[in-house]
């Protein structure tokens, strides 16, 4: 229950760094430490009976744009939380789910990201969040802990 299907803000440990290589985009999530890898050489998905916690996703680009399309979706986990706090529990899904990020750079330091959600076993239509993503040149991700006396 603690891992990203997209990249929403948690409550801490929000940085991304995303790299590319010959057929794949790879974004590195702090929280957690998972590793998204997303092939991007136009493979097909994974066979529709293939559930996954963060989904199956494959990537294209779209003239600058990066666009990421996630389906394959387990229903028991959820599209995005507040860290492993659970105070909030993220965003119901269902198998139907199939979630669509579009990255674009907009100049050196910042990508605008968006994120389309859609379910139609549980939203009557879909729904899209943008906000941008700064670089921090200075920042630097540590080891990833969660255990007691770790603070």
């Amino acid at each position: 229950r603690g891992m990203p299907g997209a990249m929403f803000p948690a409550g801490y440990n929000n940085a991304y760094q995303i790299l590319q290589t010959p057929g794949y985009v790879v974004i590195l999530h702090e929280m957690i430490h998972d590793a998204r890898i997303i092939p991007i050489d136009g493979r097909a998905h994974v066979g529709s009976g293939i559930k996954l916690w963060n989904g199956d996703s494959r990537g294209h680009w779209e003239g600058n744009t990066l666009v990421v399309e996630t389906s394959n979706f387990s229903d028991r986990g959820w599209v995005a939380t507040s860290a492993a706090t659970g105070r909030v529990k993220g965003i119901p899904q269902t198998e139907a789910l199939h979630v669509v990020e579009r990255l674009t750079r907009v100049d050196a330091n910042t990508i605008a990201y968006e994120v389309t959600v859609t379910d139609p076993n549980i939203y009557t239509k879909s729904w899209t969040v943008k906000f941008p993503l700064s670089r921090d040149q200075g920042y630097q991700i540590y080891e990833y802990a969660c255990h007691e006396g770790n603070h």
